[in-house]
């Protein structure tokens, strides 16, 4: 049985749905530049192969994305979702596992940056509450600069059953709060641990917090009220990384 499609927009969004084995892609529709490109840049793939290929205009192409203004590069690609993860099944057997748990973040242009970060830093996952995953958002798609074929994306009902279950299976877990006293850089970053993320506007919610083990802050210049969730979440991961390596 097919799965729901829906359509994305960008060059790398599109290109990276086209290199991942694991993405049903059932339609492209480029410009006669795009194509080019794509030959250009992928001389050693057919990435075209046992694809439906449509060519388009720019202006044919805009009502893909017009409503949303996003700029689609002369690529629109109609794909299909990933399998879901499970990640009771993901866990087992593996140790030294960082996750992102992002309690109430919705901008999908923020969720993107967060996946690209998550991407970059090889994190081993991102949690999020279901219902406030844009899992078919154009915005997110193109923020997340083709990232989304990269990154685990667990999907859960309710984040503090999540949370409460990670730590019952050894995950220590982390919120990041700006009143905190103590500064991420300063823990020892070792075994399995969750890196909770609060809204953007409300940051962490309360009855949310209490699944977390430790409150932790970024260090930033006492003059200003905080960093955009998606920045901080670039930081926080990158310093992980280097720890753990």
């Amino acid at each position: 049985m097919n799965k729901r499609s829906f359509f994305i927009v960008g060059k790398h969004a599109v290109l990276e749905a086209l290199k991942n084995p694991n993405r049903k892609v059932l339609r492209v529709f480029l410009t006669e530049e795009s194509k080019k490109n794509i030959h250009r840049e992928s001389q050693n793939q057919n990435l075209l192969k046992d694809v439906k290929v449509y060519f388009k205009n720019k202006k044919e192409l805009d009502k893909y994305s017009g409503n949303e203004d996003i700029l689609h590069q002369g690529y629109v690609a109609e794909v299909e979702h990933l399998d879901s993860l499970i990640i009771k099944e993901f866990i087992k057997n593996k140790t030294n596992l960082t996750f992102a748990c992002l309690d109430e973040v919705t901008d999908p242009r923020n969720i993107g940056s967060i996946i690209r970060s998550a991407a970059s830093f090889n994190l081993d996952g991102i949690l999020i509450k279901e219902r406030h995953f844009p899992d078919e958002s154009k915005l997110m798609y193109k923020s997340a600069s083709g990232c989304m074929e990269y990154v685990n994306i667990f999907k859960v009902s309710n984040i503090n059953t999540a949370l409460k279950f990670l730590r019952e299976k050894n995950f220590w877990v982390y919120g990041f709060d700006a009143k905190s006293k103590t500064k991420f850089t300063e823990v020892e970053w070792k075994g399995n641990n969750v890196l909770l993320f609060g809204s953007e506007g409300f940051g962490i919610k309360k009855h949310t917090e209490k699944y977390a083990d430790f409150l932790v802050k970024i260090e930033i210049n006492d003059k200003i009220e905080s960093l955009n969730i998606s920045n901080s979440a670039a930081i926080v991961f990158h310093h992980i990384m280097k720890s753990k390596k």
